[in-house]
Formats: structure tokens, C-alpha cells, sequence
């Protein structure tokens, strides 16, 4: 049996249902799987959690009572001499809460006989990863996602540190593995391709039946989703419609103001956050999926959008752009359309054939769910990671 901890920032997140459905699918599958957080989730509307798996996360303490706690085990000599010393040595420079994180982590997993864990993204939690290996010697490995790689902040224990100590490095697409193994040589043989899973069964058909089609956008409302692009093309569909674009984030005044100079308030709309069983009943209402993604001046993109998944999963042709991992799941003229990240009147002409042919759409996201079962299994994707481990 498989037996590991995992370890996170902030979890269960609201807008990384990815990592819940990992854990829950490896618990499925008979993994034993500890949850270690970081943070807890504050100021996050709630998601339906398996009640098991949330009351069973162990958050770490704040940071008073987390140092209060790792001093005293120092005192007792209850910490590795490496511990000892890497904290005593790097004081409160930069980032000092890593190592104490990892001592407060490291501790709980030698008591409970646990050798192997796993980071979600290549930053604060992996740091963790990376001091717990240093001063425990359990074996760490890590999945990176996409402004973790692709726009990295700076820290002292950078990603060639995070990369050279990882005995595993996951990623979610061809195209991700392509970019770290040009940039990292060295570690090279360490990265995989793990693709997020999705579960189709979860995911109610879309019906194609409103009288006035609906464009439907989900995601965090940041520059790299290209959501003022979507505005942009609605202004130029030369027939009825409406479009919903679900989430937060802050960039929400910029595009309420671009909605209302392009006179679109009637058929455009920022409704907020949604629950994913929300999502779901919108998708199955909807009659195409918009996510137009731009790569952002520093360099940041998405790689592999999980709502695209989830949107094939429903049943929706998907039109978006050739960023990243996202010709890995959307096959132009096959279950969707890819157009030139900025190319709005392209993107308008590629959302309204799926408006104006609704036999057209049905096709493309009868197309999309079948792919999203067949390539994009969440069991799958779960028993590779399972077999890399």
C-alpha cells in the first residue's frame, strides 16, 4: 500500500479542486495519504468537501506559536543536528518560516513512520519539502503548475535547489516537461508528465437548449486568462447571447468598466465565485466555453486550465488559444477552436460558429467528453502518479 504525505500551502483551496480530487482519488484507491496545510483557507466561499478529508488536514500553527513550538523541541534535543543548526544559522533571513515549517512537519512524519511526501507547486510548499529532506532525509517529490515555473518569484532556495533535491518532478503537460528539461538539464530525467484528471461522470451534459445561447468563462479574474479579449469579441457577435464569467480576483473593476464603455451590461456579466456543483449546472446550460489565455509581460501563463477539462467533461466545444498545454486538450476543428492569443475578431468569429450551428457544438463537445475520459481520466492520471511514487 501506498503510504505518503502531501503537503500544501492552503488546502482544500476553492480554486485548486484539483488537488482535492488527487487526494480523494488516491484515497480511493487505497492509498494512505496524510494532508498536511500550511495555512488554513480564510475568506473562501466553501466547496463541498468529503467531510473526512477536510477534518482530517493538519494545519501547521501561526508563526508565534509555530517558533514557540520548534524552540522547545530544540531545547529538548528532540531535532536532527541539521535542523539545529540551519535554523540557528539562518536566523530571520527571507523565508526563515520554511525551515520551521519543516521541522514542525518533518517531526510528525518520523513519528509516524511516514519516508515519502509530495508538494502541490513549486513555492512555499515545496521550500518546505526541500528543508524537511535537509534535515530528515525523507524523500520529497512535487507537482508544478505554471506561475511556479513560469514567472517564479525569487527566493534563495530557488528552483534549481528545488529541482536538484526533488527525488520527482510532476508537471501537467508535454509542453511544460519540454520547457523545464530545456532549462534544467541536469535534472532532466526527474520530470513527468502527469495531466490533471477529471471525473466525466461528475459532469452532467450540456442540453443546447436556451433559445438565447450562453458563453460561459471561469477562472480568476487576472490578466493571463485574457478575459478583457472575451469582452472585447462579445462587443463584435452580431446576434443575441449572453455570457457568464464566474469567478473573483483583481482585475474586476478594469472589466466591469470595459463592459459598461462597450455597453454589454445586459449581456455580459461577472457573477462572482461559484461552487463547483454551481458550475456544473451552469455548464450544462451553456452552448461554447471561452478561455481566450495570454502569456503576461513577465512571462506567466496557464498551462493546462482545469475548467477547459471540466467544460469538455460537460460536454462544451472550447474555444481558447495555443498557450501552453492547451493544444494538448483542445484539437482545432475537433472539439474546439484555437485562435492567436490578442486576435479578437478571430475570436469572435470562432465563439459564433458555435452560437450560429448548434449541431456543430454538439458534435465538438460530444468530441471533448469522450477525450476528456479517454486521455484525461482522473483514475488514470491518479495510478500514474501512483506508479511513479
Amino acid at each position: 500500500m501506498l503510504r505518503l504525505a502531501y503537503l500544501f500551502e492552503r488546502f482544500p483551496s476553492f480554486g485548486q479542486t484539483f488537488c482535492y480530487r488527487e487526494v480523494a482519488e488516491l484515497r480511493r484507491q487505497g492509498a494512505d495519504v496524510s494532508v498536511f496545510s500550511i495555512r488554513r483557507p480564510t475568506d473562501e466561499p466553501a466547496q463541498d468537501w468529503d467531510a473526512d478529508i477536510a477534518a482530517n488536514v493538519c494545519y501547521l500553527p501561526d508563526e508565534a506559536e509555530l517558533v514557540k513550538e520548534v524552540d522547545r523541541r530544540i531545547q529538548l534535543a528532540q531535532l536532527p543536528d541539521a535542523a539545529v543548526r540551519a535554523i540557528k544559522e539562518w536566523d530571520r533571513r527571507t523565508d526563515f518560516l520554511r525551515l520551521y515549517q519543516a521541522a514542525y512537519i518533518g517531526l510528525r512524519l518520523q513519528e509516524n513512520g511516514i519516508h515519502r511526501l509530495h508538494a502541490h507547486f513549486a513555492g512555499m510548499a515545496a521550500r518546505t519539502g526541500y528543508w524537511i529532506k535537509k534535515f530528515f532525509g525523507i524523500e520529497f517529490s512535487m507537482t508544478a503548475h505554471a506561475n511556479d515555473i513560469f514567472a517564479p518569484r525569487d527566493f534563495e532556495i530557488t528552483l534549481t535547489n528545488l529541482f536538484d533535491a526533488a527525488s520527482l518532478i510532476v508537471t501537467v503537460s508535454d509542453f511544460a516537461v519540454s520547457q523545464l528539461q530545456e532549462k534544467f538539464p541536469k535534472n532532466a530525467a526527474k520530470f513527468h508528465r502527469v495531466y490533471n484528471g477529471v471525473d466525466v461522470k461528475q459532469f452532467t451534459r450540456a442540453r443546447f437548449a436556451r433559445e438565447i445561447p450562453l458563453i460561459i468563462s471561469v477562472g480568476r479574474l487576472i490578466e493571463k486568462k485574457g478575459f478583457s479579449d472575451l469582452v472585447a469579441a462579445c462587443s463584435q457577435l452580431q446576434r443575441e447571447f449572453c455570457c457568464e464569467i464566474i469567478g473573483e480576483g483583481p482585475l474586476e473593476e478594469p472589466l466591469r468598466a470595459q463592459i459598461r464603455e462597450s455597453e454589454l451590461a445586459d449581456r455580459v456579466r461577472l457573477i462572482g465565485p461559484m461552487k463547483q456543483r454551481e458550475i456544473v449546472a451552469r455548464f450544462a446550460e451553456a452552448n461554447v466555453f471561452v478561455l481566450p489565455c495570454v502569456m503576461t509581460r513577465d512571462g506567466d501563463m496557464d498551462n493546462l486550465p482545469t475548467v477547459i477539462l471540466e467544460a469538455m467533461a460537460a460536454g462544451l466545444p472550447v474555444v481558447s488559444t495555443p498557450v501552453a498545454g492547451i493544444p494538448e486538450m483542445i484539437e482545432a476543428g475537433v472539439n474546439g477552436e484555437l485562435v492567436p492569443c490578442g486576435d479578437v475578431a478571430q475570436l469572435a468569429k470562432a465563439i459564433d460558429s458555435f452560437l450560429v450551428d448548434r449541431n456543430r457544438a454538439q458534435e465538438f463537445g460530444r468530441r471533448g467528453r469522450e477525450l476528456a475520459a479517454k486521455k484525461f481520466s482522473l483514475t488514470e492520471s491518479v495510478n500514474q502518479l501512483r506508479e511513479l511514487q
